[in-house]
């Protein structure tokens, strides 16, 4: 039976204060939420209640988190999230060497760095090989981190252009009654490349840069028959290709480039009877030197706790869905 205590955190200041709990005390609810303790703001202090072990680790995270802002560091809800699970893993000691490194500033000058160690370590392999591929749910920060990417190695002069594409799979909606092209029918559902690109370098030099050519968006039908040198290529929703398609878009590699490539592969939108190439890719590529495997997981979610807790009940249900069909085969 675990011991339910009631511990004290002291702000050293008002402005730290303001800062660690947050607008309408939202950060820490976060930490309600995802360690199950309750938090009191009362005066200078912060009342932390609930089990033993997770006070502990509650009270950790205020620490941690108060120190990022000691360091001028803005703290967010994703910070606060991130430290959560970090806490929970046991893992919380390294949560600081996380912030040691700004990989780019967006739109507005603030820093962008990675918030977990499934992050820093895509990030690695994107630095160190010449194919990543990112596998995992939604919400990890997969196609944000290779945008930040692509555009840090333009940016330094690495790489001529940006090229992103994804497969046109319906998701549930119909491409042929939508208006337009190819590219004009998937451009909506480029939206997350946008949104991106919009956040980190602003909705007006993303238009120059595609306009010029510096930044191409657009379907994965239009890599065919093209050698991509001097590029930074992201492959987004790669569980939607075929086997066929991931090997065309692989051996479209050029001479100082990076490809990265990025889905899901528990959200395939093939038809039934299709393969997903993203699956084959990683039994035929896993011994290859200068590519790289990165897997993802619920804890990796950098997004509401709620999300989390969402992939993992639906990961509980494909596999106890899986379970019954093998049984009903036996």
């Amino acid at each position: 039976m675990t011991t339910q205590i009631q511990q004290f955190f002291t702000f050293e200041n008002a402005e730290q204060q303001t800062k660690l709990v947050g607008v309408n005390d939202n950060f820490l609810r976060l930490i309600e939420e995802s360690l199950d303790v309750q938090l009191h703001a009362r005066g200078d202090q912060v009342a932390i209640s609930g089990d033993e072990d997770k006070v502990s680790l509650a009270k950790a995270v205020l620490r941690e988190l108060t120190d990022l802002i000691k360091h001028q560091i803005s703290i967010s809800a994703t910070d606060v999230v991130s430290a959560t699970t970090m806490a929970q893993r046991g893992t919380l000691e390294y949560f600081g060497d996380l912030y040691s490194e700004v990989l780019i500033r967006d739109n507005k000058g603030r820093s962008v760095r990675v918030k977990n160690f499934g992050q820093r370590q895509y990030i690695q392999s994107i630095r160190k090989n010449d194919v990543t591929f990112g596998i995992g749910p939604a919400g990890t920060g997969k196609t944000f981190l290779a945008v930040v990417m692509a555009i840090a190695s333009l940016k330094r002069g690495e790489v001529e252009k940006i090229i992103i594409t994804r497969p046109a799979v319906e998701a549930g909606e119909s491409l042929g009654f939508l208006p337009g092209d190819l590219k004009e029918k998937v451009d909506p559902y480029m939206r997350p490349i946008y949104d991106a690109m919009n956040t980190l370098v602003g909705a007006e030099q993303t238009q120059r840069l595609m306009d010029r050519g510096v930044i191409e968006i657009a379907p994965l039908a239009y890599m065919r028959g093209r050698t991509l040198d001097d590029a930074f290529i992201i492959l987004d929703e790669a569980q939607n290709t075929t086997n066929q398609q991931m090997k065309m878009f692989l051996t479209r590699l050029g001479f100082g480039s990076k490809m990265i490539i990025n889905g899901d592969v528990s959200q395939i939108d093939l038809p039934r009877g299709a393969k997903s190439g993203l699956i084959a890719a990683q039994h035929i590529l896993k011994d290859v030197n200068r590519i790289s495997f990165i897997h993802f997981s619920s804890a990796d979610v950098v997004r509401h706790p709620v999300v989390g807790l969402i992939v993992n009940a639906y990961e509980a249900a494909d596999k106890k869905l899986a379970a019954l069909k093998k049984e009903q085969q036996n």
